[in-house]
């Protein structure tokens, strides 16, 4: 009997526990704010600058936070259909699944070295026969992962908008990987994310392997670029109150100004500002991976 009484008492406390924190106020210490980090970068960089943010928010807003490094940008978006994401960083493709899934809002947008753009390019070894875009029609290229706005689904529509078809194609996984190939020569031609010099030195996916193939820039060259698509951006939840979502996004816009905010986000996701964007700044983007349904679906269902 005793037993018995003790399972309900403990099995009350856990209701009650469960109902307490439902009641807690979203931005309090019961139920802090989900602020999620999609993994770009070594996950020590990214928890010392993600904690100086935390700190930053919680100085200069009415909330508390709690920062959560999920492994995928898949389980970030997942989080916004069950309320275990209220703000996230997330990529282009990501935005486009949360927002078409569980209306999720694009409310700041990134901006790089002054671009709220990027765009992908095709590269090739500096002696390939490949002038043009429409010189890969039958060779083997090479993507990032299908999941990548700038490393496939980008330069998959510009290829399908030339009618240009290669003969192989296959993922490589990361940018790094199919700068490599190209290098190599194990490939034709690959495609990746672009970004224009920065003083004088290139700031492309070249850069990532120029320490273990310092020639890089002279061995691989650009093919062409393509139409750019906006920044990525950053996320609220649909249903955050109206207050909350300027509160949080004024406070990112402030850190950002600032030199301690600057140089955290730098070493976050290379970004240099941001700006205030709205779900109708990525419609031409939405409108480009819709384009692409037979692809996407795949990753929506």
């Amino acid at each position: 009997m005793k037993s018995c009484l003790l399972v309900i008492w403990v099995f009350s406390m856990l209701v009650l526990g469960s109902c307490e924190f439902q009641r807690a106020e979203l931005g309090s210490t019961k139920n802090p704010i989900k602020l999620i980090f999609v993994p770009s970068i070594d996950n020590k960089v990214l928890d010392a600058n993600s904690k100086i943010f935390k700190d930053y928010l919680e100085k200069n807003t009415p909330y508390k936070y709690e920062i959560q490094i999920p492994e995928s940008y898949v389980a970030v978006v997942e989080a916004f259909g069950t309320k275990r994401a209220d703000v996230a960083g997330l990529n282009s493709f990501g935005y486009y699944l949360a927002h078409k899934k569980y209306g999720a809002e694009a409310h700041l947008t990134v901006i790089r070295h002054g671009s709220p753009t990027y765009q992908s390019q095709f590269i090739t070894r500096a002696d390939s026969s490949i002038k043009t875009l429409k010189d890969i029609e039958g060779k083997k290229m090479a993507f990032v992962d299908p999941a990548s706005a700038s490393g496939y689904l980008l330069p998959l529509k510009t290829l399908r908008d030339r009618k240009i078809h290669p003969k192989e194609t296959f993922f490589a996984m990361k940018h790094d990987s199919v700068v490599t190939k190209v290098y190599k020569g194990e490939v034709d031609a690959g495609a990746t994310f672009y970004s224009p010099p920065v003083q004088g030195r290139i700031d492309d996916a070249r850069r990532l392997v120029l320490v273990q193939y310092p020639d890089v820039e002279k061995k691989v060259r650009i093919i062409e670029l393509s139409p750019p698509i906006p920044n990525d951006p950053i996320v609220f939840r649909k249903d955050l109150s109206s207050e909350m979502k300027t509160k949080i996004a004024e406070a990112f816009l402030n850190f950002v100004s600032t030199p301690q905010g600057k140089k955290a986000f730098d070493e976050i996701y290379g970004l240099t500002e941001l700006k205030k964007a709205s779900d109708k700044d990525y419609a031409e983007m939405r409108a480009m991976f819709d384009e692409l349904k037979n692809v996407t679906d795949k990753m929506i269902d």
